[in-house]
């Protein structure tokens, strides 16, 4: 199911370039720590002159927020060529920038939206993040943001009538029993050490990896009554369900494959990894629920993030009467908006790959 949907595309109102200032918020509090981090961390010293730069975005979108990011990226990786001696400085460096995602992804809208004027050269690299995307030991300075949370499926065991993980009547682990929480957590560790391991050949000896990995302050278990979005769209899906808009067996054989860790979970699959070592890790508090306070907004980037998947599912029949049902859930308890009500964290985490 994740292999078969991506954001929104394209450049109209429901759209994902449209509606990610959710996403894009955290770019203002992490910028700092990413410039600091590349400042202090990044090894140039084996890089002849004329070596090219190679640094990728995993799970890249329709770009916008990307492109601030590697603008970010490279300028900071820039003043420290410039900070170094004119044996390792160049003026002539090569850098190129690679954008990842799905192949479903809209890279058309990515491509047509690429500032004019930018320090690099741009490639797309279409592809599962879980898997191997480049040349072994050519990558620089890998990065993904909002991405890390999907997984590559939907854990086998939730959709199995026959199995003690069988998710019946639910989309998500939350609030689910142990047996759901243990396969979401177990595909997880799985997609992750992927992830690591497939970095973890492309990355240069000492390269650096930043990852901003959508998590939760809590660990859910089934005891977690909580106010998430995929909880509110579970509960609009039944009522669906209820007024014969939607069958209850495609709600049964539909979960979200997005899982949301907490930081002790994802540090020790990092350990357990061993390709790297982690330089810095640091919650941040998720400044996109400070950024998006109207329901209408809300709604919009939810739908921008999940439409597709849904549609591939349910049909595109159901859809806008779920998001405007949601909006209007909102709307009519404004206090589901509240900061305090949302429970989700960033994870900031930059990671070096071991010498070999």
């Amino acid at each position: 199911m994740a292999q078969l949907h991506a954001m929104t595309g394209g450049e109209g109102p429901l759209s994902y370039a449209q509606n990610s200032s959710y996403q894009r918020a955290v770019m203002d509090v992490v910028k700092p720590i990413i410039e600091e981090e590349i400042t202090t961390k990044l090894d140039i010293s084996q890089l002849s002159p004329n070596d090219s730069f190679w640094i990728a975005d995993f799970g890249c979108s329709t770009g916008l927020n990307s492109f601030l990011a590697m603008h970010i990226i490279t300028e900071a990786i820039q003043n420290k060529f410039q900070s170094a001696s004119s044996i390792i400085n160049s003026q002539s460096r090569e850098f190129y920038v690679f954008f990842n995602d799905h192949v479903k992804n809209d890279f058309n809208t990515l491509f047509r939206s690429l500032p004019p004027e930018r320090p690099y050269q741009a490639a797309g690299l279409p592809g599962s993040f879980h898997k191997r995307l480049l040349p072994k030991a050519s990558l620089h300075f890998a990065y993904s943001s909002w991405a890390l949370h999907w997984l590559s499926q939907v854990p086998k065991a939730v959709t199995d009538p026959t199995s003690p993980a069988w998710n019946k009547g639910n989309v998500y682990c939350g609030g689910a029993r142990q047996e759901v929480y243990d396969a979401y957590s177990s595909q997880y560790a799985e997609d992750i050490d992927s992830f690591l391991e497939a970095r973890a050949q492309e990355l240069v000896s000492g390269g650096l990896m930043a990852l901003l990995v959508p998590a939760l302050s809590i660990k859910l278990d089934p005891s977690y009554k909580g106010e998430m979005v995929l909880d509110h769209i579970a509960s609009i899906l039944m009522d669906m369900a209820e007024k014969g808009r939607v069958s209850e067996e495609k709600i049964d054989s539909f979960n979200f494959p997005t899982y949301y860790t907490f930081p002790e979970e994802l540090k020790a699959i990092i350990e357990r990894n061993g390709s790297y070592n982690i330089e810095r890790m640091e919650v941040l508090d998720n400044p996109g629920k400070y950024a998006v306070t109207s329901a209408h907004a809300h709604a919009s980037v939810y739908r921008a993030v999940f439409e597709d998947l849904m549609t591939n599912h349910f049909g595109c029949e159901i859809v806008d009467e779920l998001f405007e049902t949601y909006r209007l859930k909102l709307e009519a308890s404004p206090d589901l908006l509240l900061p305090e009500k949302d429970i989700s964290i960033i994870i900031f985490v930059l990671l070096k790959r071991k010498l070999e």
